[in-house]
């Protein structure tokens, strides 16, 4: 649950400016978190380069690659049902191939290859470079398989193409893999070990955009805050390094400052953030720089310390709380998401009601709450039993979500009458006249549009609003603009 998943966003179809030189076209879907839509930018730049232009009429593919999501069964199912609609029109273009990409890839491995038919590659979240060699294989007419992980990869020398791109917000993968062992989760058996990227590739990269327009990036990875550039491998490693490796290496708080110093009128933002990582240094470093967004993502789980041991999660919900307590102290104005799962095995009353103690001590702006899914792989799923029965995870989840809309409300109502920074990233949903951006909070704000445009940072005053966004009129341009 680490992994914050925007349902709006599921199963986008991904394209870019085609190249003259391409004859073969290449139909991309996404599922799950942010990190795989950012690894969909890394395969289709890679393939842009073998000769694939992407589009998004599956009728005209030659190759299908949907890149999967394990975090939940019903993200699984979803998967499924897709590749039954692959298969249709693959009886009416024979030559076309189809590829599961990341973390069901990874847990599946070569079963996805005897379970569905259709499938005819599977590619773990490390094995993207080989996808060249991979394409060869299919083309021959045979299966292809690499869920390799790596201790090493990070993409750092890849430049991602930027896919349905408003050209205003993208996401820079720092680091990749995960050490936390949580129980419920399958992410450190889909993605392997941790590991960061060279932070002289990161600065590359958002310099880079910077120069095509981008005003706004999100530093991205399971565990941000603990990223660690020692010259290169796991951070499990990071105890045998040398003593010159271990006295210059750059932390998060770090890496943090340097791309807030690199692009001073650029909005950075990260996610997601672990408790037991984040450091009185990362928040300083929040505090100094105006250019970096009060917005933290903290996933908490749960408010009771019998769940979070059995979660295997490294904090207790006095060290959560005492971490907010030094948040809300060096920076007032900023906004805290969380995580929640309701219902994991023996979660008591007692656990629940400590749940809603917690979200009552911390009041969060929003929130990603599910009911708990046994995961295969995991050792919930191995060594728990599921034994708390599904009405009663429905009932506990929906008081979680009562609470946290109240919460909600709370926290949007303190914008009303300030004036605040807003970066336009399109056309509201609701009306054509207006704007849609995020204030620094990363609450949504929408305001008129008269001659401003998208990109344009806007000095907005609030005036009023709902559970979750804001409304307002532009008073000028920010100094940022």
């Amino acid at each position: 649950m680490e992994k914050t998943i925007d349902e709006k966003v599921q199963g986008t179809t991904l394209a870019v400016a085609a190249r003259k030189e391409n004859k073969r076209n290449l139909f991309i879907e996404s599922y799950g978190c942010a990190m795989n839509f950012a690894d969909s930018e890394i395969v289709a730049s890679i393939l842009a380069n073998e000769g694939f232009n992407t589009t998004q009429v599956l009728e005209d593919a030659d190759l299908v690659l949907v890149n999967t999501c394990s975090i939940r069964d019903k993200a699984e199912q979803t998967i499924r049902k897709r590749l039954t609609e692959y298969n249709k029109v693959k009886k009416s273009r024979p030559h076309l191939k189809v590829g599961v990409l990341g973390c069901m890839a990874e847990r599946l491995k070569d079963k996805l290859l005897d379970e569905e038919k259709i499938v005819d590659m599977v590619v773990g979240p490390d094995a993207y470079k080989d996808l060249p060699n991979l394409i060869k294989e299919v083309d021959s007419g045979r299966d292809a398989v690499n869920v390799i992980l790596s201790k090493d990869e990070t993409y750092g020398d890849i430049a991602p193409v930027r896919l349905n791109t408003n050209g205003v917000t993208a996401f820079v993968s720092i680091t990749r893999g995960c050490d936390n062992m949580c129980t419920f989760c399958v992410v450190p058996f889909t993605r392997g070990r941790e590991r960061s990227r060279d932070p002289q590739s990161v600065l590359a990269e958002i310099n880079e955009l910077w120069k095509k327009g981008f005003k706004e990036i999100t530093l991205l990875g399971q565990n941000v805050d603990s990223y660690l550039w020692y010259g290169g491998g796991l951070k499990k490693n990071f105890e045998n390094a040398s003593p010159m490796q271990k006295a210059t290496a750059i932390n998060f708080s770090k890496l943090l400052e340097m791309v807030a110093l690199a692009q001073p009128k650029m909005r950075i933002r990260f996610s997601t953030s672990n408790p037991q990582d984040m450091t009185l240094d990362v928040i300083k470093t929040m505090a100094k720089y105006k250019n970096i967004c009060n917005h933290i993502h903290l996933p908490v789980q749960s408010g009771s310390n019998r769940i979070l041991k059995e979660m295997n999660r490294l904090h207790t919900i006095e060290e959560y709380f005492e971490l907010i307590d030094n948040i809300r102290e060096l920076l007032p104005d900023c906004a805290i998401s969380q995580d929640i799962i309701s219902g994991f095995p023996t979660e008591t009353e007692e656990d629940h009601a400590a749940t809603l103690k917690a979200l009552e001590y911390v009041k969060y702006d929003f929130g990603y709450m599910y009911a708990y899914s046994e995961r295969p792989g995991t050792l919930a799923g191995r060594k728990m039993e599921d034994d708390v029965p599904e009405p009663t995870k429905k009932r506990r989840l929906s008081e979680i979500i009562a609470l946290q809309r109240e919460h909600c409300q709370f926290r949007t109502e303190k914008h009303v009458g300030k004036i605040q920074e807003v970066l336009i990233e399109g056309t509201s949903k609701k009306s054509e006249n207006e704007w849609m951006g995020r204030n620094s909070q990363s609450t949504v704000v929408v305001f008129p549009k008269e001659h401003y445009k998208i990109g344009d940072f806007v000095n907005v005053k609030i005036h009023d609003c709902t559970s979750a966004t804001l409304k307002g009129t532009a008073l000028d341009y920010s100094e940022n603009n």
